[in-house]
């Protein structure tokens, strides 16, 4: 095969490039896996004590219904803390919500947290909140919100708002 002296002086940066954008994708699936997102890892370590759900009620959150996506997944039952919602801080060690997965055992597993703040566009560590506009499913006026999927992957993304592989189910069985 017979290169043109211009090619050769085109093949390199083009396979650079090519090598680049595939590091940054590998980068990206690990990233999003939750283990060696850097975020995710400050939540685990900051937030580990909500492992169980007696923490989460003496520290004052109360739980609100399993929420489960409309083509698949769910969020989980959310635990809320009603007064870290209406001051609108951003505070790694105070989410706004606890979020676990029913098991079907009876039991909730602690699978993420959530912020959330009426201020923005707002960002926790770098991490940019989603925006949910009103009217809205929650009743609440616009918002911003950033779910931290912490404890347990999500294949779609740690900052994803569902969650493919968490299920509401159990709830539906102990009903």
């Amino acid at each position: 095969m017979t290169f043109l002296p211009w090619t050769r002086r085109l093949a390199a940066p083009i396979l650079l490039s090519a090598l680049a954008v595939a590091a940054t994708a590998h980068a990206h699936d690990a990233a999003d896996a939750g283990e060696t997102n850097i975020l995710a890892q400050k939540v685990r370590a900051t937030n580990g004590r909500f492992e169980t759900v007696a923490t989460a009620t003496a520290e004052g959150y109360a739980p609100i219904p399993c929420a489960s996506g409309i083509t698949g997944g769910a969020m989980g039952i959310h635990y809320v803390n009603a007064a870290y919602l209406k001051d609108d801080v951003v505070d790694l060690s105070k989410p706004e919500a606890v979020m676990y997965e029913p098991m079907a055992d009876g039991k909730l597993k602690l699978v993420a947290v959530e912020y959330i703040t009426s201020k923005g566009p707002a960002s926790l560590e770098g991490q940019l909140f989603n925006f949910n506009s009103a009217p809205n499913r929650y009743g609440l006026g616009a918002f911003y919100e950033l779910h931290v999927w912490a404890w347990k992957k999500n294949r779609t993304g740690t900052f994803a708002d569902m969650n493919p592989d968490v299920s509401c189910d159990a709830m539906k069985m102990a009903d």
